[in-house]
C-alpha cells in the first residue's frame, strides 16, 4: 500500500516538475492575483471607510472617558488612514482568495487524493485567521486598552491620533490571524514530513519560549497583550500536535 501511494506521488512529482523559473513565474502570478483580490476588496470597502473605522475603534471608545475624542494631527492623516482601513478590510475579504492561492501554489507537491481537499483547507484557514482577528477584537483590544488610559491623571489626559491607532490595531489583529495559522502550518509540514506529534512534544519546552518572545515581539511592551497573545498560541501549540497525528495517521493510510 505504502509502495503503491509512494509510486503513485514520484509519478505526480515528475509530472509537476517544472524548471525553477517557471516556478518563479507561476508564484508572480499567483501573487499578482492576490493582489487584484485585495484592490477589489479595497474599493468595494472604501465606501464604508468611516463605518468601519468606527466600528475598529470602538474597544476604544467603550473604556475613554466621556467626552474623549480622536485626533489627527496632520492634514493628510485622516485621507491616509481611511485608506489604510479600506486596504485591511480589503485583505480581510481577500483572504479566501489568498488562500486558494496558496493552495494553487502547494498543490504539485500533493497526492492526488489530498487535493481534493481544496474547500475544507480555504475554510479551515480562513476560519482560523479570521478567529485570530476576532480574538485581537472582542478579547485582547478591551483588556489592553484600559491598560493603557489607565496612566491618565488630572494632568494628563490620553488624546489618541488616528494613524497609532490604526497602526497598532491592524498589527494586532494581523498578528493574531497569522499565528492562529499554526494548526493549519504544521498539518502541512506533518504532511511533508517535516515535523511529528513526538518531535513536537519533545520540543515543548522550547516552543513555550519561542511563543513568549513572539508575543512580545508582535504586540505593545504590556505584560497583558503579551499574555493574551502566548496563552492563544501555546493552546494552538497543543493543538497542532493532535492535528500531526492525525496528518500522519492519514499519510499512513
Amino acid at each position: 500500500m505504502e509502495k503503491g501511494s509512494e509510486a503513485e506521488k514520484l509519478s505526480t512529482v515528475e509530472e509537476d516538475k517544472l524548471p525553477i523559473h517557471d516556478h518563479l513565474e507561476e508564484l508572480r502570478w499567483r501573487l499578482i492575483k492576490c493582489v487584484i483580490a485585495v484592490a477589489v476588496g479595497f474599493v468595494a470597502t472604501y465606501a464604508f471607510k468611516e463605518q468601519i473605522f468606527g466600528f475598529l475603534v470602538w474597544p476604544l471608545v467603550k473604556v475613554m472617558p466621556e467626552n474623549s475624542q480622536m485626533i489627527y494631527t496632520s492634514l493628510p492623516e485622516a485621507f491616509i488612514t481611511y485608506l489604510k482601513v479600506a486596504f485591511f478590510s480589503g485583505l480581510i475579504l481577500a483572504t479566501p482568495v489568498i488562500f486558494y492561492q496558496i493552495w494553487k501554489f502547494i498543490m504539485p507537491g500533493l497526492y492526488p487524493n489530498e487535493r481534493r481537499y481544496v474547500l475544507p483547507f480555504i475554510l479551515v484557514a480562513t476560519l482560523f485567521f479570521l478567529g485570530g482577528v476576532s480574538f485581537a477584537y472582542y478579547v485582547v483590544f478591551p483588556f489592553g486598552f484600559m491598560f493603557f488610559l489607565g496612566f491618565q491623571t488630572e494632568s494628563i489626559s490620553a488624546m489618541p491620533a488616528m494613524k497609532e491607532y490604526l497602526g497598532l490595531v491592524m498589527k494586532l489583529m494581523f498578528a493574531f490571524g497569522v499565528t492562529f495559522e499554526l494548526p493549519v502550518i504544521m498539518f502541512f509540514l506533518a504532511k511533508m514530513g517535516l515535523v511529528s506529534p513526538e518531535g513536537l512534544k519533545r520540543k515543548r519546552k522550547f516552543a513555550i519560549l519561542i511563543v513568549f518572545v513572539m508575543a512580545a515581539i508582535l504586540t505593545p511592551p504590556d505584560v497583558i497583550s503579551q499574555t493574551l497573545l502566548a496563552i492563544p498560541l501555546l493552546i494552538l501549540y497543543e493543538v497542532s500536535i493532535w492535528v500531526t497525528r492525525f496528518a500522519g495517521k492519514k499519510s499512513e493510510g
